[in-house]
C-alpha cells in the first residue's frame, strides 16, 4: 500500500505530464526512492494509482534498467560496459569491484552495504572509464580511484570522486 507521501509525490509528477502513461517511470522512481527497490506489491499499487493494469506499469519497469526490482544494497555500483569504456578499460574497474566487494554483477554484498551492476552507456564517453555510485557520476576512473569511492561510502562520507 502507498503511504501519503508517496501519494502526494506520484500526483505531482502526474501534474507535470500531459498524459498519465508519461508518468509511470517517475512515479516508479517515486516509490524507489522511498522504499529503495519496487516489488511485485508496488508495481501493483502504482498501476491502481494510475489506471493501468500491473502488467502494463511491470513491462516499464523490467525494462527500464533504473529500477531496481528486486532489494540492492544500500549503495549501488552500476559500472558502464559501453564499447568506449571497455576500451579504456572498464574490464579492470570491474575486476577490481568484484575484487574489493567480493560480488558478481547482479550481486549484494553479504552485509547489505553495495549491489554491482553492469550498466549500458552512461553518456560519460569522454570520462570513461565510468560508473555510477548511488547515481553521482565518477570517471576518468582507476583501480586505486575505485577503492578510494568505496572506502568513502564505507564512512559514509559525501564528496567528489577520486579521479585519476
Amino acid at each position: 500500500m502507498l503511504s501519503e507521501r508517496e501519494r502526494q509525490e506520484i500526483a505531482e509528477e502526474l501534474g507535470r505530464v500531459p498524459r498519465v502513461r508519461a508518468a509511470v517511470t517517475d512515479a516508479l522512481l517515486v516509490l524507489q526512492r522511498h522504499r529503495g527497490w519496487v516489488s511485485d506489491e508496488g508495481v501493483r499499487d502504482v498501476a491502481g494509482v494510475l489506471g493501468m493494469s500491473a502488467e502494463e506499469v511491470d513491462g516499464i519497469a523490467t525494462f527500464f534498467e533504473g529500477i531496481f526490482r528486486r532489494p540492492v544494497g544500500r549503495h549501488v555500483i552500476e559500472v558502464c560496459d559501453s564499447v568506449s569504456c571497455w576500451i579504456c578499460g572498464s574490464d579492470g574497474i570491474a575486476d577490481c569491484l568484484r575484487g574489493v566487494l567480493g560480488v558478481g554483477f547482479g550481486e549484494t554484498t553479504g552485509d547489505g552495504g553495495f549491489t554491482l551492476l553492469p550498466a549500458g552507456c552512461l553518456g560519460a564517453c569522454d570520462r570513461a572509464p565510468a560508473m555510477l555510485v548511488d547515481g553521482e557520476l565518477h570517471g576518468n576512473l582507476t583501480a586505486e580511484g575505485v577503492r578510494e569511492i568505496l572506502e568513502r561510502c564505507k564512512e559514509g562520507t559525501d564528496g567528489d570522486a577520486a579521479h585519476r
